[in-house]
C-alpha cells in the first residue's frame, strides 16, 4: 500500500539519512514503516541530501549510478538503476588513498567501476559518439557502497533515500577519450574485470553488465533527469561513476581488492582496507 505524498515528512528522513551517514550508525529502513512510497516522491529526497551536504561545506563533484548489473536486482527489490550525489569529502584519487577504513562505513562493500569526466553537459537526444564527445576522460576506479540499513535489507524507496548507498569513489588513472572515440566505445561495451581479494579470485565482469556498456548507463540516467523537475541535469565537470563491473563484495579489514582489466587500455587497480 502507497503513502499519499502528503503524508511523507520528506525532510525528516532526509535528516536521518544525513545523521545516519554521519555517525556510521544503521537505522530502520523507511519502507517497514511507510510500505511502498512512489519513486516520483524518492526522487524529491536527492535535492533534499544535495542541500544538507552543501550546508555542512560539501561541494557536489558528481554522481554515482547504482544498480547498473542487473544480476542485483531481485536480491535487492530494485526494478531499475538508480542514482544520489558524490561531493569533495566521498571523492579521492585512488593513487594518493590507496587504502580505505572499513570503520568508516555502515556494512561496506566494493565495487570495480568505470568514471567519466564530463568536459560539457550531455543531452538524451544525443547517439553514444555523441555522448562520448561530452566526455574528457574516462577511468577505472572503486566505489565502495555501504548500507545504513542493517544487513543490506531495503526496498527501492530506501536506496534513493540513502543517497543510493554512496560511500566514497576513488577515481583511478585519467585517459583522455579523444582522439579514440569509437574505440572507447567498442571497449566499454566487450572488456572483461576480476576482481580478486588477497591475490584470490572472488568474482568476474566487465562492461557488458553495466546496462550493456557504462555509456548506455551514462545515457539513462541522462534520460532519467532530463524528465526529473526535482533535480538538475548533468554538467560539465561532473564526475559520473556507472555502476560496478561486477557483483559488490563484502569487504573487511586487513584485505587487499585488485582488479584485472582486459580489453581495454586501462590499468590495474589496487585497494587495502584497515580497521
Amino acid at each position: 500500500m502507497s503513502v499519499p505524498t502528503d503524508a511523507l515528512d520528506l525532510q525528516t528522513i532526509a535528516a536521518k539519512v544525513v545523521s545516519s551517514l554521519a555517525s556510521h550508525r544503521q537505522i530502520p529502513a523507511f519502507s517497514h514503516s511507510l510500505g511502498a512510497p512512489s519513486m516520483a516522491d524518492a526522487y524529491r529526497l536527492p535535492a533534499l541530501l544535495r542541500a544538507a551536504f552543501e550546508a555542512r561545506g560539501e561541494k557536489i563533484t558528481g554522481r554515482k549510478i547504482g544498480f547498473t548489473n542487473r544480476q542485483m536486482w531481485a536480491a535487492h527489490g530494485v526494478k531499475a538503476p538508480i542514482w544520489g550525489y558524490c561531493t569533495n569529502r566521498t571523492t579521492c584519487k585512488l593513487d594518493s588513498t590507496p587504502v580505505q577504513f572499513v570503520s568508516a562505513f555502515a556494512e561496506p562493500r566494493i565495487e570495480p567501476e568505470i568514471m567519466f569526466g564530463l568536459g560539457r553537459a550531455p543531452s538524451p537526444l544525443m547517439d553514444e559518439i555523441d555522448l562520448l564527445g561530452c566526455v574528457d576522460w574516462i577511468a577505472l576506479g572503486y566505489e565502495i557502497v555501504q548500507s545504513i540499513f542493517p544487513s543490506w535489507k531495503f526496498a527501492a524507496f530506501d536506496t534513493i533515500a540513502a543517497n543510493a548507498l554512496h560511500g566514497t569513489l576513488l577515481v583511478g588513472k585519467r585517459h583522455a577519450i579523444a582522439p579514440r572515440k569509437e574505440a572507447w566505445r567498442n571497449e566499454l561495451a566487450s572488456f572483461t574485470v576480476e576482481l580478486s581479494c588477497n591475490a584470490e579470485p572472488r568474482q568476474t565482469g566487465g562492461g557488458a553488465l553495466v546496462l550493456d556498456s557504462p555509456l548506455r548507463a551514462l545515457r539513462h540516467l541522462v534520460e532519467l533527469l532530463a524528465a526529473d523537475p526535482h533535480n538538475p541535469p548533468l554538467c560539465a565537470g561532473e564526475i559520473i561513476s556507472t555502476g560496478t563491473l561486477t557483483l559488490a563484495m563484502p569487504v573487511s579489514a586487513g584485505e587487499a581488492w585488485t582488479t584485472t582489466v582486459r580489453g581495454i587500455p586501462l590499468e590495474n587497480i589496487t585497494l587495502r582496507l584497515e580497521a
